[in-house]
């Protein structure tokens, strides 16, 4: 094979970032209906806070497990493949449970948290192999800018996720809230069936890369065959428990947002889960920021700009806690800002950070670990905030997640510190 004529390997490049981009933001369509729909269910079910929150904490639970079987899955399967079955069951996932809600009968509620679990399984592939078949068609000195740019897709999603399910709740009831989002995941996962490409080798191209070993680009060893460099393992270890406390942050507020805005400030179901798409929809444009900043920064290094924006987020979430609940204008855009500076490090870590630990074939093991580590942190939110709403407060939620951002900026400079002494 001959490196790729620019205008073909160009073609082929749009592809697969649209297919990706598609496809991840189709997992949030389906992903975020749980989040829009809490208030109605509380009172369709006669459930409480802490009832409430169960079947998405055994969605996080069945996710955080997901990750690392995804991780797995990425030494022995090709990432499109584990994509195509993860988006199908996905989507069959939120079929099942728009009919759990619609049936009402003393078993929905075990349907829910049993169809969670699979869901919770099929949506934990979507980003390290999403991320793996990103990494397949990138150099390392343009990943920050273009996954500045691709990780809106999670941002958009989001907000499409939940401003589907907003109206679909307003017009058609619960149940196609659920529904609808699987229709609209079953298409993008037609268009990615037929847009993806697992790399630029199984077109007959090689996209060559100055800081990547040619072994690591060209040629097809297989997903196993490819060393952990010295060092690997703590680095992504590190990432994790990094990511630990910014999915604590963006899955609590992303959670409970929409239900906060409702009782606080007697808001519709729908109008509230309208206004908690600010979080995602400033932090799509700190995404695009975090990207660029990083490709900027002499040798591509990732971890001052992660620092500096979660730096700002402490400052950001401090002031929610103090003046959050003035008034709802207050709520929604102190919401956005932590979005802006809380989403640009979130995306740095689980994606631009995991490709640059080693070649790219180690993209979604590495993707995977860092995000399994991760989602332990959405696991603790879920109870732990259903549990210190009921018992002591809104003021209490807020203090937790102060806490939460101040350990992730000490680690964050302790990481910093430790590779500026030792670069390598």
């Amino acid at each position: 094979m001959s490196p790729a004529p620019e205008s073909r390997l160009r073609r082929y490049r749009a592809e697969i970032f649209t297919a990706t981009w598609l496809s991840y933001f189709g997992f949030y369509l389906v992903r975020k209906t749980y989040a829009v729909v809490k208030g109605p269910l509380k009172a369709r079910l006669g459930l409480d806070d802490v009832h409430v929150a169960y079947p998405w904490t055994i969605y996080l639970v069945a996710y955080m497990l997901g990750q690392f079987f995804a991780a797995w899955l990425g030494r022995h399967v090709t990432s499109r493949r584990a994509l195509l079955c993860g988006m199908l069951v996905a989507a069959a996932s939120n079929v099942v449970l728009g009919w759990a809600v619609a049936e009402h009968h003393a078993s929905a509620y075990a349907w829910i948290c049993s169809t969670m679990a699979i869901h919770g399984v099929a949506q934990a592939i979507g980003w390290p192999h999403n991320v793996a078949l990103f990494a397949n068609w990138t150099r390392r000195a343009e990943r920050g800018t273009l996954f500045g740019i691709w990780g809106t897709c999670y941002q958009i999603g989001a907000v499409a996720g939940k401003g589907l399910a907003a109206f679909l709740l307003s017009w058609l009831g619960i149940a196609w809230s659920f529904v609808g989002a699987s229709l609209a995941l079953l298409a993008i996962t037609a268009l990615f069936a037929w847009l993806a490409h697992e790399r630029p080798e199984s077109v007959g191209l090689v996209l060559e890369d100055e800081r990547e070993p040619a072994a690591a680009v060209a040629g097809d060893p297989g997903p196993a065959a490819a060393p952990l460099a010295a060092g690997w393992v703590r680095l992504v270890v590190a990432m994790g428990l990094i990511y630990f406390g910014l999915k604590f942050l963006r899955y609590a507020l992303d959670s409970w947002s929409a239900l906060i805005l409702s009782e606080q400030f007697h808001l519709s179901a729908t109008q509230a889960g309208y206004l908690s798409a600010a979080f995602d929809l400033v932090g799509f444009l700190g995404v695009i920021v975090a990207g660029i900043w990083s490709d900027r920064i002499a040798g591509n290094s990732r971890t001052p700009v992660i620092f500096w924006m979660i730096l700002t987020c402490l400052a950001a979430t401090v002031a929610m806690w103090f003046i959050g609940l003035r008034s709802a204008t207050t709520f929604v855009a102190l919401l956005g800002l932590i979005g802006f500076t809380a989403m640009g490090p979130d995306s740095l870590v689980s994606g631009v950070c995991a490709m640059d630990a080693g070649s790219r074939r180690q993209a979604a093991l590495a993707a995977g670990i860092i995000n399994g580590l991760g989602s332990v942190g959405p696991i603790v939110q879920e109870p732990a905030i259903g549990w210190l709403k009921q018992t002591s407060g809104i003021d209490s939620v807020f203090l937790l997640l102060v806490l939460v951002v101040l350990g992730t900026t000490l680690g964050t400079g302790l990481l910093w510190h430790a590779q500026r002494r030792r670069p390598a």
